[in-house]
């Protein structure tokens, strides 16, 4: 079964708001803030262009396991550069292919240079559900003749 929708459908439904960190906060901050907004990744931002993301998997292999401290670790230090992204326009099928082929969880979405969004691996899961049971609905009706 082939998944309709593209990154925009889903931005739409979560919203386009994303939290952010500066490069030079510290991975002590980083780690706060994930765990204030229950988030795993954060894209580093700075002066309004995408530098990187950080995500707890940078902390626990970089930090942790380093044993480097992340109240003197600057996020600049450990963050993940060369991002993949998506644009609005990508299919949830390809992005979730990307995902998949790279092992990420996070994706920034990217357009003209600006990023308008994040999804993340639980987003495009959710999303498949909803689509799924809104396709087993209309065929039930179908059958029905409701």
């Amino acid at each position: 079964m082939r998944t309709a929708g593209t990154i925009s459908n889903i931005l739409h439904h979560k919203g386009p708001s994303v939290w952010t960190i500066s490069p030079q906060a510290t991975v002590f901050e980083a780690i706060e803030l994930l765990a204030r907004k229950n988030i795993g990744a954060l894209p580093v931002v700075e002066e309004g262009r995408l530098v990187g993301i950080f995500s707890e998997r940078d902390y626990t292999r970089k930090v942790a396991l380093e044993g480097k401290t992340s109240h003197s670790t600057k996020v600049s230090d450990i963050l993940t550069a060369n991002v993949a992204t998506v644009t609005p326009q990508d299919s949830v099928e390809d992005a979730m292919r990307l995902m998949t082929e790279k092992h990420i969880r996070h994706l920034p979405v990217m357009e003209n240079g600006k990023m308008v969004g994040l999804v993340s691996i639980g987003d495009m899961v959710n999303w498949i559900i909803s689509a799924q049971t809104a396709a087993i609905d209309q065929l039930e009706a179908y059958v029905s003749g409701r």
